[in-house]
This record gives C-alpha cells, sequence and structure tokens, in this order.
C-alpha cells in the first residue's frame, strides 16, 4: 500500500462518546467504511485494510501532538541530517472505527526496519533508528516513553490521536547519501491470551510469518553482497546476515523453518497489502557536526533525586549537554560538581576527557558541607586538574542568583581563594539584579549592567537572566559593551521562570519552535555558553514509580527536562521529554549558524535568520517548521565540502 493513499478519503474528526450521539460504543464511522453492516457487525482487523480502520499521518518534531490533533493525508518522510546529528519526526495515529474491547478503539502494531542506501550502508534500528511513543503530562504531550523494537503493539482510543516519535541518530562515520526505510502499521486484536505474554509471542500465525519473510528476503539480499571486492562492506554485511540468521533461528519463528510450514502459508501472501507503510527517506549531508559543542550549555541535576548519578550523566551527554550535579544551602548557596568522585579518581578523569563535555563544574566543597573533608581538599583538587588538558573546560559555580552585598561579598572570598591556587580559574555567577542594598546605577537596569564591574575580578563568566532583556535584545550590546572578552570575561545567559509567553523558554505546553527558539536567540545575541538551573526538579517521590509532581509556584515543566523511566515501566532509563529533544535540536541550529557565521560572517549569519523567517526576535520567529529546513538547507548549500 502506498503511503500518499492511506488517508484518502475526506477527513472528519470522529465524534467523542456520549457528546452529539457520537457514541463510540456503536463503531462510529469516521470515513472509512460507508455502510452499516460492518459497523454493526464485529471487525476483523486482520481482514480489513489498516488504512480503513485508523487515520495515520506525519508531523514535525516541532508540532505538539495532542489527543485532539485533526488528522491529515498522509505522506512519505523527507528528512535532512548531518553526521553526529540527531533528526525527529512524529508518526500520528487517530482511530476511524471500534475493533476493540474495554473502551479501546483498537491496537495497532508498530514495526520498525533499518535504513539503507543503494551502496549497501545502512541506519540499525535500535542503535540509529529509536521510536519512543508521546505520553502527556498535565495534558500537554511531553513524555517519550519508548516502545519494544523492532515490533510493539499501541492501544488507541476513541476520539483520541496518539503519537509516535520517530528519532534518527547518524554517527559522525555514517557515509552521506539516501537512505530509504520504512515503518509498518497494523491494525491487530489484543485477545486475553495476549495480555499474558509478550509481545513477539502474541502475535498471530499469519503476523508472524510475514514478519519471517521481510526478515528472510533481508537476509538473502546482504548475503549477495559476499562477492563484491570492498572488504569493509562485506565485513558489515556479514554482521548483519549473523544478527539476522540468530533472529530467525529464534523459538518465534520455529514452526516456519520447514519448507513445509512455508509452502503452507504462500496463500496467505495477500496480507502483505494490509499494514499502512509510512515512507522514511533520509539524506545524509557530507559533514560532520562537532563532537564537542561549540555552546558550552550546562545544566543542573538535583542530586537528591537520583541514585545513577554515572548512568545520568552519560545519558545526557547524547543532548549536548555538559551536566553538573548539584543541591542548594542556605541564601541560594549552590553545591555543583560533575564528578562525584575526586579529580585523582579514574572515573573523574573519564567524566572530563570526554569529547561530548563542553565544560565541567569543579566543587568548591565548604559551599554546602559534604561530609569529612581535609582542609586543603580545594587545593589539591585544583593542583591535580591543571595539569590535565581537560582543565581548560573547568569552572566554579558559587552562587545562585545573589541579591544583596553579602551574598556577593561570599562569592568574592570564595573565589579569592579559588584564584589564590589558581589564577586562571573560571568563576561563573549566575545573577538577574544588582545587590538591592548598594545602588550601583539610579535605576535596576543599569544596576545590573555594573554587576561586572562590581564583581571584578572575582567572576568570569557572566550568566544573566534573559528575563531581564525580555523582548528587547537590542539590550544584548550594552550588557557585552560592560565585559573584557581580552581578560577571559564570558557572556552566558539562563532562563527559569521568566521570560514566559510568547518569548522563548522551555516551559510545558509552549509552541515547538517556541523552545527551540532559545538557542536561535542565544546565537543571535552573541552569547557564547547557557546555563539551566535544574533537569530534574521534580518534587521527590517515596517511591520511584510515583505520579511525578512539578514543583509549586514554578511553571509546568520548569526545571523538569526528563521523568523517572520507573513511572512509565520497570526500567530505570530516564524518560526523555520532547522539550529536551528540542533543546538538542536547537543546539544543533546553533552549530549551523555558527559554521554560517565562521564561513560568511555574523552579519550574513544575521540576514539568514531574516531571509528564512526562522529568527527575527524574541517575540518574532516562526510557527511552522519549513523555515528551520530552509535554513538548515542553505546551510549545508553553501558550507558543504
Amino acid at each position: 500500500m502506498e503511503s500518499s493513499g492511506a488517508n484518502s478519503e475526506d477527513i472528519i474528526v470522529p465524534p467523542i462518546e456520549g457528546v452529539a450521539g457520537g457514541g463510540t460504543a456503536y463503531g462510529w464511522n469516521d470515513g472509512g467504511f460507508h455502510g452499516s453492516n460492518l459497523i454493526k457487525e464485529s471487525i476483523n482487523p486482520s481482514e480489513v485494510p489498516t488504512a480503513d480502520l485508523v487515520h495515520i499521518w506525519c508531523m514535525p518534531s516541532t508540532a505538539n501532538v495532542g489527543q485532539q490533533e485533526m488528522p491529515r493525508p498522509l505522506e512519505p518522510i523527507n528528512l535532512l541530517a548531518a553526521r553526529n546529528e540527531r533528526e525527529s519526526v512524529q508518526i500520528a495515529m487517530r482511530p476511524k472505527l471500534t475493533w476493540g474491547s474495554s473502551g479501546m478503539a483498537g491496537v495497532v502494531q508498530v514495526q520498525g526496519g533499518d535504513l539503507c542506501s543503494k551502496s549497501g550502508d545502512r541506519l540499525a534500528l535500535g542503535k540509529s533508528i529509536t521510536l519512543r511513543q508521546v505520553v502527556s503530562i498535565l495534558g500537554v504531550p511531553d513524555a517519550l516513553v519508548p516502545i519494544d523494537l523492532p515490533t510493539s503493539q499501541v492501544s488507541l482510543f476513541p476520539g483520541e490521536t496518539t503519537a509516535i516519535w520517530v528519532s534518527i541518530d547518524v554517527p559522525s562515520e555514517q557515509p552521506p547519501g539516501q537512505y530509504e526505510g520504512e515503518i509498518t502499521i497494523t491494525a491487530t486484536k489484543l485477545d486475553k491470551e495476549y495480555s499474558s505474554k509478550s509481545a513477539g509471542q502474541g502475535l498471530t500465525r499469519v503476523e508472524k510469518h510475514q514478519l519471517y519473510r521481510e526478515l528472510r528476503s533481508c537476509l538473502d539480499s546482504v548475503e549477495q553482497i559476499d562477492e563484491k571486492p570492498l572488504e569493509e562492506v562485506v565485513q558489515r554485511v556479514k554482521s548483519t546476515s549473523t544478527s539476522l540468521r540468530r533472529v530467525l533461528l529464534s523459538p518465534l519463528f520455529s514452526e516456519f523453518v520447514s519448507e513445509d510450514a512455508l509452502d503452507d502459508m504462500m496463500d496467505e501472501d495477500a496480507v502483505s497489502n494490509l499494514p499502512v507503510r509510512v515512507k522514511l527517506n533520509l539524506t545524509v549531508w557530507d559533514f560532520i557536526l562537532p563532537a564537542t559543542p561549540s555552546l558550552p550549555a550546562v545544566f543542573g541535576i538535583s542530586d537528591t533525586v537520583i541514585e545513577d548519578r554515572f548512568g545520568h550523566f552519560k545519558w545526557l551527554l547524547q543532548y549536548k549537554i555538559s551536566p553538573y550535579f548539584c543541591r542548594w544551602g542556605d541564601g541560594m548557596r549552590v553545591f555543583t560538581y560533575t564528578s562525584p568522585w575526586p579529580a585523582d579518581h579514574p572515573k573523574s578523569d573519564e567524566y572530563y576527557s570526554d569529547p561530548r563535555l563542553a565544560a565541567y563544574a569543579v566543587p568548591y566543597c565548604r559551599a554546602v558541607s559534604c561530609g569529612n573533608v581535609s582542609e586543603d581538599y580545594l587545593q589539591k583538587e585544583i593542583e591535580i586538574l591543571r595539569t590535565k588538558p581537560h582543565w581548560k573546560k573547568a569552572y566554579f559555580y558559587l552562587w545562585d542568583e545573589p541579591l544583596n552585598s553579602e551574598q556577593y561579598d561570599s562569592i568574592r572570598r570564595m573565589a579569592s581563594e579559588i584564584h589564590a591556587q589558581a589564577p586562571d580559574a573560571r568563576v561563573l555567577t549566575s545573577y538577574y539584579c544588582g545587590p538591592s542594598d548598594t545602588p550601583l546605577a539610579p535605576n535596576a537596569f543599569e544596576a545590573f549592567l555594573k554587576v561586572p564591574k562590581y564583581l571584578r575580578p572575582h567572576t568570569q563568566i557572566y550568566c544573566t537572566s534573559a528575563w531581564v532583556l525580555g523582548n528587547r535584545e537590542d539590550l544584548a550590546k550594552d550588557v557585552i559593551a560592560e565585559l573584557d572578552p581580552v581578560n577571559g570575561e564570558e557572556w552566558w545567559t539562563y532562563v527559569c521562570l521568566g521570560p514566559s509567553d510568547p518569548l522563548p523558554n522551555w516551559h510545558l505546553g509552549m509552541r515547538g519552535t517556541q523552545h527551540r527558539a532559545v538557542m536561535w536567540r542565544v546565537w543571535k545575541e552573541g552569547v557564547i555558553g547557557f546555563l539551566y538551573w535544574g533537569a530534574n526538579c521534580y518534587e521527590q517521590a517515596t517511591v520511584p514509580s510515583a505520579e511525578i509532581r512539578f514543583r509549586r509556584g514554578l511553571p509546568p515543566g520548569d526545571g523538569v527536562l526528563f521523568y523517572p523511566g520507573e513511572v512509565f515501566s520497570s526500567s530505570q532509563e530516564p524518560v526523555a521529554s520532547i522539550r529536551l529533544e528540542r533543546i538538542l535540536s536547537g543546539l544543533q541550529d546553533y552549530e549551523y549558524l555558527k559554521l554560517y557565521g565562521s564561513k560568511y560572517g555574523r552579519d550574513e549569519g544575521l540576514a539568514l535568520l531574516e531571509k528564512t523567517g526562522l529568527y527575527l526576535g524574541p517575540e518574532r520567529y516562526t510557527l511552522e517548521h519549513m523555515p528551520i529546513d530552509m535554513m538548515r538547507g542553505e546551510i549545508f548549500n553553501t558550507c558543504r565540502p
């Protein structure tokens, strides 16, 4: 079945049960069947094309696909990506009829596969390609819960749209070119027997045979490449063949191994026209995004609500984020560290040397009590780290948003101790105002501008709230004018409670391009680093599987970019939010814009933002996805090798 024909009928939003007579219990019709017999009788999904039972269409990663999202025609997915880049897309599904029970409209089987090029190169499912189901948090689509691969069953509910988030990670060494594949969606039954079995055991005989024939065909096709002279390709294909053969010899397919069983099933070839096949095309461009992010993006992880620090650290690196662990003391003193081990521990060197890490926090242990520590702890840490090549990544984060002269003086005292040991050490201070009891200027904004003069030389990284500038991006030049980059002073920014809608931020419920625009703003205003106060600052639960609760007094989603995996399944791996994926996309956009600016100049980069309509200012950015692809395509075409 061709993708483009899956939703050819007129699209009508299905009725909600109990509203305007649209009772889902009667098998409501959403344009799939025109006749009363199929509605009144029980529907067997194995005998009906899936396109007649389910609306299926694709949406960009910037779309918030909620339960009431309207169906659209299904078109092939066409994505563009550099090497060492992740691109994502969504597949939305909405039932037209009810074929299930227990309040469900029905169940669909989602099956992924590899993406292949004509030269035999592959992007493997499960390694480079992941599928996750979008789950709503407070009624907003946000959590991305992994589903089983290669095949998973997803429940659909009457009058509701469900989305699958598809991500493709292109390795740095991946050959450029065109890659093609498909994701197959088939309406199926979820019977009582399946509820007590695994997904593989719950497949019907016809479904198993269909999967078997597809795997068998794949194995036969790649084995033919053995005679080609390219040793590297041959080795890769042989490895693939071994993996596929292991799957084929598993107990799942034991009943089909004999030739007699295969012959008996030949009559069932017709089932191949029942699924909807979503075509997926990816163009891998011939340039590589840097392994070490150009923009240090340091994100806090509350160490009071997690156990596996090492696992969280490694997991967050895939998002081009440089994580640090933190906890707060009195008066917004903050104890921060990237490695939970001392500097002379091998694990610390592993942490700090990882090329994906752009910056790391060195603990100033006296900021908050941290157990029995020797008096010369700080001195020893600095002595060890200063001998390492990664010392240039190091910074000290001592205080979050000081408000008065006493707190500013505390920063001075701690920074003086640090600089006595290491004059080249970088101290980061995040702030949005000057000291309230020591006026630095006639008004609040001018006092804010004078903070560098007030703190110099005790701070090197001046990290200001984007809330202060509001929609006045022209004020950025005033901030920059107060800094001394020649002597190593840097301007970073951060978002938290503010700025609020419609300005770019990462609150739950904001538009997708609004999330992504945070990094567009960073690039346009000339910021060279970014801080976010917390990625997992939800209310601590007594058990890991408890319902997620955001902290009181904060906008929904503020300080929470991933969720504990135990809330959604037995897995302990964190569950990413859609907002976290959009942060990654924004950081990748920053790399594109930096590349373009380095080749043609900053003014040309600003002109490109305006020409594509991507980002004109904090309140004037695209609401649609198309300008994003226009910007990235233009940069590739002009900057490719």
